[in-house]
């Protein structure tokens, strides 16, 4: 299937982001609590996944949370204590950037935690979801996934650009060898973590405009009815001139020549 066009991406994604802004205003006004988790291989397109839905939301509201590595005290702490810290609020939507989720795949793939570290994980975490699922957090967990072969097209593109050389971490290039060890610890993580209260759902991102769409629709059909009737402020015309900026101690820096 031929890759979606950025024009056609736009068209589709547009109603899509006005629907998500009528959802975030029936969060704020309901005192809902939204978390959507994503995982998923490297490069398959987390990052462009939360812009889509982040980019016309008030960042006040919707946050997005990509922890760094855990700090030698955190190391030392309950696995989950540093991502409820994280957790939304009242009228809050939280995106995470990976999640818990990193010891069931990058911690357990490249021998960053014990065995029975994972497996404690593993037992741990469908009991943490049901506790935030009974709280009335709306918890949505998804996995982009990607083709080992344009995995590494996308590699090679990091590679080859500065602005995106910063995406291509040390972790990164020794996972290259590892796709088929990172299917294994999926499936292993679907097997104990797929449950009624707290599902996986699994978007293909090998065309990552088309994967967006459709885990943005999905999430959306997901949510209960979220209309809220709004009642915009009324915007008055002002009375007299409109003033021009002007300066006393300080002017402003010479506007950026364009040819």
């Amino acid at each position: 299937m031929a890759k979606l066009k950025r024009k056609a991406y736009e068209a589709l994604l547009e109603p899509m982001q006005l629907e998500l802004a009528t959802m975030a205003r029936w969060v704020q006004l309901t005192g809902q609590r939204v978390l959507v988790l994503f995982e998923g291989r490297d490069t398959a397109g987390k990052g462009g996944a939360i812009q889509a839905i982040s980019q016309h939301l008030n960042p006040r509201q919707c946050r997005v949370v990509a922890l760094p590595r855990p700090t030698d005290r955190e190391a030392t702490q309950w696995y989950f204590q540093r991502y409820a810290s994280h957790l939304p609020a009242a009228g809050e939507i939280v995106l995470m950037d990976r999640s818990w989720y990193n010891r069931a795949g990058v911690e357990r793939v490249m021998g960053y935690c014990s065995d029975a570290q994972y497996r404690q994980f593993l037992q741990q975490a469908p009991v943490f979801e049901q506790l935030l699922v009974d709280d009335g957090i709306l918890l949505f967990k998804y996995w982009l996934a990607v083709d080992q072969a344009q995995q590494e097209e996308r590699f090679a593109e990091r590679h080859a650009d500065p602005l995106k050389g910063w995406k291509l971490s040390p972790v990164d290039l020794q996972s290259r060898d590892k796709y088929e060890a990172y299917t294994q610890a999926r499936e292993a993580m679907l097997q104990a973590t797929h449950r009624t209260h707290a599902p996986w759902t699994l978007v293909d991102f090998n065309d990552q405009r088309t994967g967006r769409l459709t885990l943005v629709r999905d999430l959306l059909d997901r949510l209960p009815d979220t209309h809220v009737d709004e009642a915009l402020p009324e915007l008055p015309k002002l009375k007299g001139k409109l003033h021009r900026e002007h300066y006393a101690l300080l002017e402003p820096l010479d506007v950026f020549p364009i040819d």
